[in-house]
């Protein structure tokens, strides 16, 4: 029952932590004393070694670590055609520490896509690789979520319909523009739908003005605009958590407001879902999961350094086979090692024992 295709039995959300050299490199550009080449060099050396590394763990499926960026999703959504970044206060907070207050907002109208520094960045691990190479970008609605209106001036956009259209015009043609270069496993990571879960967040958006039971549609229709030009060939999946910064996290609720829309509407090949906590609600919700769909089971924690054992999320894998089919199933951890390039609260060694750990347990359930 092993999988040719992706998302794999043992697979990952992609993130992980940002090596020493790295690290230090970052810190001499920043201060002037290593040009952007020298940067460049290290990246690229880093990423290959990174690369081996998955090869090596048994994963199926590889990504660059996310190493060239410092943030999951700005450095992806800073370079859209109309998009900005800014420096002021987070309203969206995690519990704990504080990401840098970098935030985004519409300065033109959107639909157009040129090009991204990101889709070298993906022909550079394909190059690199003997097996499948996954990209990893922010889903659309990263541009609205935190902001709401207050992100997208009434002069630019007086419909916010034309907001959403316009928007999932420009994933439309990004989309086909990492297919046309080669990618063939592509992944929106999508925090937002699983924050809609969240009461407190929830009343949030609504005291701002917008309405969070018409939310889910909106980004469900950019998802699928995203989604509507790809070759057949190509797998695109989306990835669900409740924020992951330092080992902590933003919001808590299960998936059950948004799971028949998730599954039957939004036209992705699969879903990697977090899993790792109760935050995350049980597996009922994958009842609404159809025939030909795959779950991503998020049952190991990249939050902390702690192996899981292995009899304990076979358990929870029969748990979740309960409500959706084993053949349905795969393994990953609940989210990226270093959704930025602080990391989570764990070291590089207890990273890749989790990660081979997945792999010997899908080895175990699956064959």
């Amino acid at each position: 029952m092993q999988r040719s295709k992706p998302p794999f039995r043992a697979d990952h959300v992609g993130s992980l932590l940002r090596p020493v050299a790295l690290k230090e490199a970052r810190a001499k550009r920043e201060k002037g004393e290593i040009d952007e080449t020298a940067l460049r060099a290290i990246e690229d050396r880093e990423i290959e070694k990174v690369i081996k590394k998955q090869e090596d763990a048994g994963l199926k499926s590889v990504t660059d670590g996310e190493f060239r960026r410092a943030s999951w999703q700005n450095d992806f959504l800073k370079l859209l055609p109309g998009v900005e970044a800014y420096v002021g206060e987070r309203k969206i907070k995690f519990q704990g520490p504080q990401p840098k207050p970098l935030l985004l907002r519409v300065v033109g109208k959107l639909g157009a896509f040129n090009s991204h520094p990101m889709i070298e960045h993906m022909k550079f691990v394909k190059s690199h690789t003997k097996v499948t190479a996954k990209m990893t970008i922010p889903s659309p609605s990263s541009v609205h979520f935190r902001y709401g209106r207050e992100g997208v001036p009434e002069q630019l956009y007086p419909s916010m319909d034309d907001f959403y259209r316009d928007l999932g015009q420009t994933y439309r043609k990004a989309v086909r523009a990492f297919a046309d270069a080669g990618c063939r496993y592509l992944q929106l990571d999508e925090v937002n739908l699983a924050y809609l879960c969240d009461p407190t967040l929830r009343e949030q958006v609504r005291s701002r003005g917008d309405d969070p039971d018409r939310l889910p549609a909106a980004y469900a229709s950019m998802l699928n605009a995203a989604m509507s030009d790809i070759p057949a060939d190509m797998t695109v999946t989306m990835h669900l958590c409740r924020g992951n910064f330092r080992s902590t996290f933003v919001a808590s609720g299960g998936y059950e407001p948004i799971a028949e829309l998730l599954f039957n509407t939004i036209k992705v090949h699969g879903y990697f879902m977090e899993y790792d906590s109760a935050r995350a609600g049980g597996f009922e919700p994958l009842r609404f999961v159809p025939k030909g769909k795959t779950v991503v089971l998020g049952l190991v924690t990249s939050k902390t350094g702690q192996l899981e054992s292995k009899d304990a999320i076979k358990r929870r894998i029969e748990e979740a086979a309960k409500f959706v089919p084993l053949d349905q199933l795969c393994l990953s951890p609940q989210c990226g090692f270093a959704s930025s390039e602080e990391g989570n609260t764990l070291a590089e060694d207890e990273q890749w024992a989790k990660l081979r750990m997945i792999v010997e347990v899908a080895e175990d359930v699956w064959g």
